[in-house]
């Protein structure tokens, strides 16, 4: 008689005793690389180059390409992906486009956002590795993220950080939290005032978190929502001179701008994207007569008493600053 085979228990993958877990046992894990301080000597600033091939309001301007990553000047108004069940036209589009010039199969990958209402750089992954790459390392591949923002009131200070709790509720707004509150996440933003004038204050940003709406709700807590930041408090602004005359300053946009960022992949020097900040916000900080102050427009009593609320916050940081030069940071 035919001996019989000898039946070898079937070990599930992950168990102990099975050979693939044996093997990644003994295969050392990669450790997590620091961070550390960029020098200015290891930065490679990117040329920037238009292809915006059609003049429309969707059209983006590419600043960087090479074959692994690709950045745009994304518009205001241009998402960077398309709202669910939506073929309206997007930033992922465009960029993907792009791609399929060199690698008709090719198609490009989101690794990080940037609100549809704000402008600036939007970086995206050209491959699959690449992509998996960024989403798994960001926070150690990218080195700095520069945001410019037009506030309403004057800052007390001349630069400063937020350092807060933030939650998102199930309509999907963010607001500040308490540190041990489930879900809430800490967000960290440095600032610095580039500019003052008119009851307004040009600010630079950077993230050392990237949290959603991280900058709006934040500055919007301070009692500085941005400007045309319709859902956390900016509105549409009105600004009143000293004799009461009335000039409008609406720009018809949040006035948010991803201006820089800094990126370091495997084996590469660090790259610098930039986009300058819209010549609109500089404008509309000469915009009203000397002594100027702006105020929200109130669509209801409950706008006209937190309107109230923050002019005064607002006047308050001010007097606390006058006599001061316009430019700070420096």
């Amino acid at each position: 008689m035919p001996s019989k085979k000898k039946r070898v228990p079937r070990i599930p993958p992950g168990a102990p005793g099975h050979p693939r877990g044996e093997a990644d046992e003994r295969r050392p894990r990669a450790s997590r690389p620091e961070r550390r301080k960029i020098e200015a000597s290891e930065v490679r600033t990117a040329p920037a180059r238009s292809v915006a091939r059609t003049p429309s309001r969707a059209s983006a301007r590419l600043l960087y390409e090479d074959e692994s990553i690709l950045a745009f000047d994304k518009p205001v108004g241009l998402p960077v992906i398309a709202p669910e069940g939506s073929r309206a036209r997007c930033l992922l589009d465009v960029a993907t486009e792009e791609v399929a010039r060199k690698k008709p199969r090719g198609r490009a990958a989101v690794v990080h956002r940037i609100d549809r209402d704000s402008s600036g750089v939007v970086v995206f992954a050209a491959d699959g590795r690449t992509k998996k790459l960024l989403m798994e390392g960001w926070d150690e591949l990218v080195t700095k993220r520069i945001y410019t923002a037009l506030v309403a009131g004057s800052m007390a200070e001349g630069s400063g950080v937020f350092d807060s709790w933030l939650k998102e509720n199930k309509a999907g707004e963010i607001y500040r939290a308490e540190p041990k509150e489930r879900g809430a996440k800490r967000a960290v933003t440095r600032w610095r005032v580039l500019e003052e004038g008119s009851g307004l204050s040009l600010l630079e940003l950077e993230l050392e978190t990237g949290r959603k709406h991280q900058i709006r709700v934040q500055l919007a807590d301070a009692g500085h929502p941005i400007v045309g930041d319709l859902r956390y408090g900016g509105g549409a602004r009105r600004v009143r001179g000293a004799r009461g005359e009335g000039l409008a300053i609406d720009l018809g946009r949040l006035c948010l701008h991803a201006r820089m960022i800094e990126l370091k992949l495997p084996g590469r020097e660090v790259l610098r994207i930039e986009s300058p900040a819209p010549s609109e916000f500089a404008a509309a900080l000469a915009a009203a007569p000397a002594g100027a102050v702006a105020e929200r427009r109130p669509s209801s009593k409950a706008d006209a008493r937190d309107g109230a609320a923050s002019s005064s916050r607002s006047a308050a940081g001010s007097g606390a600053r006058r006599g001061r030069g316009s430019h700070r940071g420096k």
